[in-house]
This record gives C-alpha cells, structure tokens and sequence, in this order.
C-alpha cells in the first residue's frame, strides 16, 4: 500500500479505486463505442481537487485513445482524421485563451440536443459530413473538451452518422479523441498545471487502460454488427440524457 501512497496527493485506497475504474471504461468505450470517458470524469469528480480534474481525466483519456487506436489503427478512417486536425488545433487556441464561458447549464443541453437528434431525428445533411463539417466539429469539441472535460458524446454523435462498421467507429472516434486531450497538456500547461504532482496515478491509469481496451475489443469482435449499433445508440441517448438533466440543475441553480 505504501506505493499506492506516492501515485498521487490522493489516499492510497482511492488510488487503487481509479486504476480498477480506469481498467472498466476503457474496456466499456472498446466494446460499445462511447462512455468511458464521461463514466470516468463522473468518478473522478468525486475524489479529485477541482483544478486537477480536467488536465487530470484529459492525460488519462489520451493514454487509453493512444492504445485503443493502436489496436484498431486499419480501420482509421484517414481522410477524416486528416480534416480533424486543423480544427482540433483551432479548439485548443481557443480554450487556452478563452475567458467567457456559457450560462451554466445552456452548454450541457446544447450538447444533449445534438447528440439526441443525431440518434433519432433524420440525421445530419450529407454537407455536414463533410471536410468543412469535420474541422467545425473538431474546433467546437476540443474547445468543449477543455471546459467541460467530456465531449465524446458529440464527437461519437458525428462519427456515428459518417462512419460504417463497428471497428471504423471506435476506430476513428479513438484516434479523434486522442487528438484532443493530447491539447489539453499544452492548454493545461499555459493555464500552469502542475502535471508532475499526479503523474505516477496517470502512469498507473493509462496502464490500466490498455489492459481494459484489450478486454472490451474483444468483446466488440465477439458482438455482432446490429447489436452493436443498438448498443452505440443507447449509451449515446443515456449519456444525453444525463446531461440533459445536469444542464437543467444548473439552470434552476443559476435561477
């Protein structure tokens, strides 16, 4: 226990509790495309000082990313990713700059309604699919992922409707995501985050990680197609309707 002590300003039993935790998102987001992220900063903001819990959660996220598009790399869909980038870098200017933050609330039902009407309205016109839809989303979401912590909900919602396959969704979103929270040491680091003080627990986090996202790929060759798809769906649609019902606490609270 005593090296479980030294990972972090944290105890060592909540130490031990994070790096089980990171073990079952990265396989839960491996196997049904979404939700690991968002189940994770859900734990974390239950133990973790408030200024270390994005920068924190961001780091944690980018090692899972980084194994889970290793595993699926061939399925990556390159173009898209390619057109990703320029608005990922776009975000992360952003965020490291930006001073003005929405009423609390209005962000978290903005996000719930476009995730739901990705899910069960007609889906997104064919333009929005595009290059030019591919670098708004990657410059709105990376500037929301470093405010709000979790924006896989809508980088998911996008790839859902412009990819096929199961492997080619958790494939790309992956390797978007991994863009992303690879901004938040550089807009962490501007703000002066202190990374070296929970480096041990990420370390051990990230290891986890790749344990977990071994366990839940298997698990997503084991699922067939159309299960998959029905599982991609709900966990989006539960994961909106969770911010739904933040987005009007904060509302009423603000009130």
């Amino acid at each position: 226990m005593a090296l479980l002590d030294v990972l972090s300003p944290l105890s060592s039993g909540i130490n031990l509790l994070l790096i089980v935790i990171s073990v079952f998102t990265s396989a839960f987001t491996a196997a049904v495309g979404v939700g690991g992220g968002v189940l994770m900063i859900m734990v974390l903001a239950q133990v973790m000082p408030a200024a270390a819990l994005i920068p924190v959660h961001g780091m944690v996220q980018f090692g899972s990313n980084v194994g889970r598009t290793a595993m699926t790399w061939r399925h990556v869909d390159r173009a898209m990713l390619v057109a990703f980038i320029p608005g990922v870098l776009l975000g992360a200017l952003a965020a490291a700059w930006l001073l003005v933050r929405l009423p609390a609330g209005v962000l978290e039902l903005s996000i719930a309604a476009f995730v739901l009407f990705t899910c069960w309205g007609p889906g997104l016109p064919k333009r929005a699919l595009g290059r030019w839809g591919v670098f708004v989303v990657g410059a709105v979401t990376t500037l929301l992922s470093s405010l709000v912590g979790a924006s896989g909900p809508v980088v998911a919602a996008f790839i859902k409707q412009s990819q096929e396959g199961r492997l080619a969704k958790v494939a790309t979103f992956s390797a978007c995501m991994l863009l992303q929270h690879l901004t938040k040491a550089f807009v962490f680091g501007v703000a002066g985050f202190v990374f070296r003080d929970w480096l041990p627990l990420m370390l051990m986090m990230v290891a986890a990680g790749f344990v977990g996202t071994w366990l839940g790929l298997r698990l997503l060759h084991w699922l067939p197609e159309h299960r998959f798809d029905i599982l991609f769906k709900w966990a989006l649609t539960l994961l909106a309707l969770r911010l739904v019902w933040l987005g009007g606490q904060r509302l009423a609270g603000a009130g």
